[in-house]
């Protein structure tokens, strides 16, 4: 999977993707049966009302025939109440049907989402997987709600109409059906071609997605940097991209349109023609004609309306498939068959046995090389090292969220490869350099941690971080909604709700990941302090560049181009005067005075 792009591309060529519709119909059953049966009854409704048009016009309109007048038109009356009731009905229950089984589609794929792997992320654009969730999701919906319905009346109604055709006329008939091949293959022709189009405008329209996704994330940094008609140009660009593929996808559709419906009607033309000159000649009645158009009327009508459903349905095979793709996508972290179950009691012990590692998207370039190293119970270790170092891969390896190349990472002494992913994580808290902060209040956020946590253990946990004070100062307090990514708060408070988040989940691993590098100094000391007392008890891996951490590390982890190039205290590593003294010397913020102190 490494090397695959994380959204097939398939361009397939037929409408088989909504096939993979069928297990989500399966579940509503009865809903599926009312919908065929209010169906049927409304297109045999409507196939009856030819035959009342014929004996009405062969028995003629006179004064002695009233009563049969009478009779007929009072049938057509609770005719047109059974076909009301049935389209009533039919309406209600495939529109019922679209919105659960799109309902139900959604929660899947949005829940398969969240079990991918990282890699997949590394390549995939988010705001794509949005769209394929959401104007995919609305073109599947109208298929399987309305325009499948449709279909399926068309369907019925030209088989139908087309039978009565030749039960009323058999020579006529044939003459309406054999345009029905050219129709056929009109339809599948131009289907073909409405698909690839369909599939290619609704990838315009998700690169677009993705695009003013991206950028509304980022709109303060939009128009710090005044890129405002930059962007604008852009995603105009992005918009007209997509125009022209949709506009190229209904150009398709509108021939094929023109096809079906000329090729139709000139067929009902030709018949009324040869029909009204056996009306002249005796050879047949004006109501049997008139019976015999109305049917070819119907027919042809539901095989126009058929050719444009069809369009239509082409497109949603086309969302559909792109839905299915990411079903089909297979995490690259998975549990194994029998997973091997971490200790009961976790102590916290971690090593990294000769580990090899390059990410999927530069395989060409190693970030780890024969790493290894062990972890103590309780012991915090520091892993400094330049950019580029594989400081964090280090922790994305221990989270398994990648697998080592070679070698293994172990926790309290399982090989992660043989453990559950969810179990090994459940181990571990992480108070990352910037922490994500939802569009919720602040007591949900600190949650995130454990949601079945007490409200008291939630303002436990915040006491604990620093943070009570400044959340009980919020309009609403605890309660407060903190904005997307909690654009209402500092840099510090929000640092301080990730670290209240980490308190209540009480795991043995703890990591931080430059969980102070990018605070001013009085909020670095207020979450300093509350990162000491989260850090009690506890095993703690540190990146760090700031020195107040490092210095209470119990060891240090100089990491250069993938491997270890120094270990020890900090006293011992500034004595030594490699890599780790230069580091600190140039990215220490205390200066070098302050430096020179520490030792």
């Amino acid at each position: 999977m490494a090397d695959e792009a994380p959204i097939k591309d398939a361009r397939r060529r037929s409408i088989a993707p909504l096939a993979r519709l069928f297990p989500y119909l399966r579940r509503y059953r009865a809903l599926v049966a009312g919908a065929l049966v209010s169906l049927v009854l409304a297109a045999a409704t409507t196939l009856t009302l030819p035959v009342a048009v014929r004996r009405m016009i062969d028995h003629g309109f006179n004064e002695a025939q009233a009563g049969v007048i009478h009779s007929y038109f009072a049938m057509l009356v609770v005719i047109a109440a059974v076909l009301a009731a049935a389209s009533a009905l039919r309406y209600y229950f495939v529109i019922t049907i679209g919105e659960r089984v799109v309902a139900d589609l959604r929660r899947d794929v949005f829940a398969h989402v969240t079990t991918l792997s990282p890699a997949f992320f590394d390549t995939a654009r988010s705001g794509e997987i949005v769209s394929r969730l959401t104007a995919d999701a609305a073109q599947i919906k109208s298929v399987v709600g309305a325009t499948a319905s449709q279909a399926l009346r068309n369907a019925i109604m030209a088989i139908g109409g087309a039978a009565m055709m030749v039960v009323t006329s058999p020579r006529l008939s044939l003459m309406v059906l054999g345009a029905i091949p050219v129709i056929v293959l009109v339809l599948v022709g131009f289907g073909r071609s409405v698909r690839a189009r369909s599939r290619h405008a609704q990838d315009m329209l998700a690169e677009a997605g993705a695009f003013a996704g991206e950028q509304i994330v980022a709109v303060r940094t939009l128009q710090a940097f005044t890129n405002e008609k930059l962007v604008v140009g852009k995603f105009a660009a992005a918009v007209d991209r997509a125009f022209l593929a949709a506009r190229s996808s209904i150009k398709a559709r509108a021939v094929l349109t023109f096809f079906a419906i000329f090729f139709i009607f000139s067929s009902v033309v030709a018949v009324l023609w040869f029909g009204s000159r056996d009306v002249l000649s005796g050879a047949m009645t004006a109501g049997t004609l008139s019976q015999f158009l109305l049917y070819a009327v119907l027919a042809a009508g539901a095989l126009g309306s058929l050719s444009e459903v069809w369009g239509e349905i082409s497109q949603a095979a086309g969302a559909a498939e792109r839905m299915s793709d990411i079903l089909e996508e297979k995490p690259g972290i998975a549990a194994p068959a029998v997973p091997h179950p971490l200790p009961a009691k976790a102590l916290g012990a971690v090593e990294f046995r000769e580990v090899s590692f390059a990410y999927p998207t530069r395989s060409d370039r190693p970030t780890l090389k024969n790493l290894s190293f062990t972890v103590r119970p309780g012991e915090t270790v520091a892993i400094v090292g330049p950019s580029g170092a594989g400081k964090s891969t280090v922790f994305s390896l221990l989270m398994r969220f990648y697998d080592p190349e070679h070698g293994a990472v172990f926790i309290d002494g399982v090989d992660l490869r043989d453990a559950d992913p969810l179990e090994v994580r459940s181990r571990m808290a992480v108070v990352p350099q910037d922490v994500a902060i939802f569009a919720d209040t602040a007591a949900a956020n600190i949650a995130y941690g454990n949601p079945v946590a007490s409200r008291e253990a939630i303002e436990a946990a915040a006491r604990d971080a620093l943070a009570d004070t400044f959340l009980r100062g919020l309009q609403n307090g605890y309660d407060t909604q903190v904005g997307e990514r909690g654009i209402t708060l500092s840099g510090g408070q929000r640092q301080r709700i990730g670290i209240a988040r980490a308190i209540l989940r009480d795991a043995p691993i703890l990591l931080l990941d430059e969980a102070t590098s990018a605070l001013d100094a009085e909020s670095e000391t207020l979450v300093q302090s509350a990162l000491e007392h989260l850090m009690k008890g506890r095993t703690t891996l540190v990146i760090a560049h700031r020195l107040a951490t490092v210095l209470k590390a119990d060891r240090i982890l100089v990491l250069d181009d993938g491997e270890i190039v120094e270990e020890g205290t900090h006293r011992s590593l500034v004595q030594k005067n490699g890599l780790y003294a230069r580091l600190a010397r140039m990215q220490f913020e205390r200066g070098a005075d302050a430096f020179e102190a520490a030792e």
